[in-house]
């Protein structure tokens, strides 16, 4: 029987990653740019991981590959262009505290060319700095140390997210039509009322379909926050206030004085158009 790859056990109790990187210095010397594939001829999901310290990206591509995932690793934003032009990824793991261009940086240049989820990892573990990150079009945010189970279950959350059709009460309505606009939610597409499509976040998407679902009653953030990410990801108030902002600058004609989303005084968000829904037409 072949021998499995030559891949370091990961501890049982599943440390901080700070801490594990202090305890296993690896001996092997990657490419900066590699890939690690697991055993298995499915096809699997593909996460980008960009960080500058060799010992995390490489500690983090083996965890998340002996878990059935695809990584490729880049240490900076040259390298993470490169890949991003030579692979399709499904989520994108980037450090914020690089030299260089910072996550930050990097993040604002994918999402203006892809609306793939981009999870950060920052050290600086402050409102503000999350803030900044989602306002420039993160979906997630994990916090410096980590344990590495914790970033594992935010990214499947994401691919969940990104290849789930959410069910309406019904559990057969996939297309909302709403002050001209058309959600679809099997082709995860909002189309104008011009006719041309908008790009959103997996973030945005997943917000408005919630609202669409939703409409003409008052959503609190935790409401919305339980529908949309799930208690255990996003956790602050302020970040369903910047998705909402960033769904107004593409979705209201005067993002300054919102006719679609309202803000409710103490209470949350209230959708004001009148939902139509139904099943996408064929023809």
């Amino acid at each position: 029987m072949p021998a499995g790859p030559s891949l370091p056990p990961v501890a049982p109790d599943n440390p901080p990653v700070s801490i594990c990187f202090k305890m296993c210095r690896l001996e092997t010397r990657p490419a900066a740019a590699a890939i690690v594939r697991p055993m298995s001829t499915a096809r699997q999901s593909h996460i980008l991981v960009v960080d500058d310290d060799r010992h995390i990206r490489t500690m983090l591509a083996r965890y998340l590959s002996d878990h059935g995932l695809r990584v490729t690793m880049a240490d900076g934003g040259q390298q993470m262009m490169e890949m991003f032009a030579r692979h399709q990824f499904d989520v994108v793991v980037l450090d914020v505290m690089m030299p260089g261009d910072d996550g930050f940086t990097l993040c604002q240049r994918l999402r203006a060319q892809s609306h793939i989820p981009i999870i950060l990892l920052t050290a600086r573990d402050t409102e503000t700095d999350r803030v900044i990150g989602l306002e420039l079009g993160a979906d997630d945010y994990v916090a410096k140390p980590f344990n590495p189970r914790e970033l594992l279950a935010r990214i499947r959350a994401m691919l969940r997210r990104a290849t789930m059709v959410p069910a309406t009460a019904a559990g057969k309505q996939t297309r909302f039509h709403f002050a001209g606009w058309t959600l679809d939610l099997k082709k995860r597409a909002l189309t104008s009322p011009r006719g041309t499509r908008v790009d959103l976040t997996t973030g945005e998407f997943d917000l408005l379909t919630a609202l669409a679902q939703h409409p003409q009653h008052v959503l609190s953030r935790d409401q919305l926050l339980d529908l949309v990410h799930g208690r255990s990801n996003l956790n602050i108030d302020r970040s369903i206030d910047v998705q909402i902002s960033r769904l107004r600058r593409k979705i209201e004609e005067n993002p300054q004085e919102p006719l679609l989303i309202r803000t409710v005084r103490n209470g949350g968000y209230f959708f004001t158009a009148d939902v139509e829904s139904g099943a996408p037409t064929h023809g």
